[in-house]
């Protein structure tokens, strides 16, 4: 029979840098041989959580490249990470001749509202998202363009 020792972790005095944001634990972690602080960090909704190392972070960072797929195309488009699907329909628009409004774009096989991140969705870099012509509007522009009316609608009204 094999015993399985669970690893207990020992609070120490915790002291809070000048900024308040970070908090520095007497935690050790061991890498290689090397043995560094455990840097902790204390997130808006209260949650303690160690802190992510960005090192070198450079102004660009955050920038990621979506590839959108349409029925016959595709476009390389560059964008915040943290940016809605709104903002990325007003740039498709530019791109494309649809407006925001027609456009539906979809994501890992869901339709995506426009108040919706992209990283909080899951979209990372180089990630493919699929933009489709709204039916409706398509069918809109189908009746203006062609000139005719559907069955049943009167052309003219014949006053007696």
């Amino acid at each position: 029979m094999i015993k399985l020792r669970s690893k207990r972790f020992s609070r120490s005095s915790s002291k809070l840098n000048n900024g308040g944001n970070s908090i520095k634990g007497g935690a050790e972690k061991v890498c290689g041989g090397i043995s560094t602080e455990i840097k902790w960090e204390l997130r808006p909704g209260g949650m303690l959580v160690q802190k992510r190392d960005n090192g070198g972070s450079s102004e660009g960072e955050g920038m990621i490249t979506i590839r959108v797929s349409t029925v016959s195309k595709w476009h390389d488009i560059s964008i915040e990470a943290t940016s809605t699907f709104g903002e990325l329909k007003m740039i498709l628009s530019l791109v494309t001749s649809l407006e925001p409004r027609e456009q539906r774009v979809l994501f890992k096989g869901k339709e995506r509202e426009d108040d919706e991140y992209l990283h909080m969705v899951g979209v990372r870099d180089k990630d493919k998202v699929l933009l489709l012509e709204d039916p409706a509007t398509k069918e809109r522009k189908l009746y203006g363009l062609a000139g005719t009316k559907p069955i049943g609608t009167p052309c003219r009204t014949i006053s007696v």
